[in-house]
């Protein structure tokens, strides 16, 4: 029988716990983050502090063998997702990995594998499937408003910040990659996510190589659809700009849309008509706003309210990555096999 209140514990102590993951949870009904754990225990015991948290742990075992936690939040630099996903799932918790579920197509099957072998939760942190305009935009994709979907753009432009020292995202051991493993993942996710997955044919990409670093500062490619279509992602760490530029573009036979902001035309008879939806005012910020709803979701999924499955398109998806790495690495078109 579930626990009144769903206990969690956040593995790792970086920007996204402290600006996501522990505000977000601290407010959330029903929830109590119970276990915050990270290798600088003076920085984990801060934040425990800072939010009532009342257990620091100095390693991920001391979560595992918590029997008084529901789920766990993993925070940690990339190549830990993977084993540490499995190792919690394994222990009985629901998991919320960040992204990317692994640095490997076979990794990522084998977390998946894992979940099911121990019937518990395990979702990815991909939060721009839960944002509020992304939400009102798939229908009209996935409900042919728009028509046959021929191209999908999506972009992921940050400002460059400069490279003092290389951090873990930088090294290709622990990152798995640069901007693509880092901004092209979830961006090709929101692409293929807003057209309900569809099968790729090709993969064509071109990296190109950051300073003081052993990964990519930019990256772009495009993924030839089984149904034709295209689907191209843009991304880069080194936008010489006041502000990062995020956006999807959508183009159909009869309509088009883009985000941010959410516009939608659709042909008609009459013309071109704008259709675009309202969102609910009060939302706040739309990257705030779909971590809280995935959060929500976690929980609720965990606790069987409603259904769940093992993330089995994570599979997928790293796949192609994959393929993107290898046609850049080698100059060439890369075949997806069936």
């Amino acid at each position: 029988m579930a626990r009144d209140t769903f206990k969690v514990g956040v593995v790792g102590t970086g920007a996204i716990a402290q600006v996501v993951h522990l505000p977000t949870l601290s407010q959330l009904p029903g929830v109590k983050v119970r276990s915050v754990c990270d290798v600088d225990r003076n920085k984990a015991q801060a934040l425990a502090s800072r939010f009532g948290i009342e257990r620091v742990c100095g390693t991920e075992q001391e979560l595992w063998d918590d029997d008084g936690l529901d789920g766990v939040i993993l925070c940690a630099p990339s190549h830990l997702h993977e084993p540490q996903a499995i190792a919690a799932l394994e222990a009985g918790k629901h998991v919320l990995v960040e992204k990317p579920l692994a640095l490997s197509a076979e990794g990522a099957q084998r977390a998946v594998d894992a979940a099911r072998r121990a019937d518990r939760t395990l979702m990815v942190a991909m939060n721009n499937r839960y944002r509020p305009d992304v939400a009102a935009l798939k229908p009209f994709i996935t409900g042919g408003e728009l028509g046959d979907v021929f191209f999908l753009k999506g972009g992921a432009w940050n400002r460059k910040v400069r490279t003092i020292r290389p951090t873990w995202r930088h090294r290709k051991a622990t990152a798995g990659g640069g901007a693509l493993m880092d901004l092209g993942v979830q961006t090709l996710d929101l692409c293929l996510f807003l057209m309900d997955y569809p099968g790729v044919r090709r993969v064509v990409a071109h990296t190109h190589p950051g300073e003081r670093m052993e990964v990519e500062d930019s990256a772009t490619a495009l993924f030839e659809l089984e149904n034709g279509g295209v689907i191209a992602i843009e991304v880069t760490w080194s936008l010489l700009a006041q502000r990062d530029r995020h956006y999807v573009q959508v183009l159909g036979t009869h309509g088009s849309a883009a985000l941010p902001p959410l516009s939608v035309a659709k042909e008609v008879e009459q013309g071109l008509l704008d259709v675009t939806p309202s969102l609910s005012a009060g939302q706040g910020n739309l990257f705030t706003a779909a971590y809280r709803e995935q959060l929500r979701d976690f929980v609720a999924t965990s606790r069987g309210a409603r259904e769940g499955a093992p993330p089995e398109r994570q599979v997928r998806l790293m796949r192609l990555i994959e393929l993107a790495y290898q046609s850049a690495s080698e100059g060439r078109q890369m075949e997806v096999s069936s």
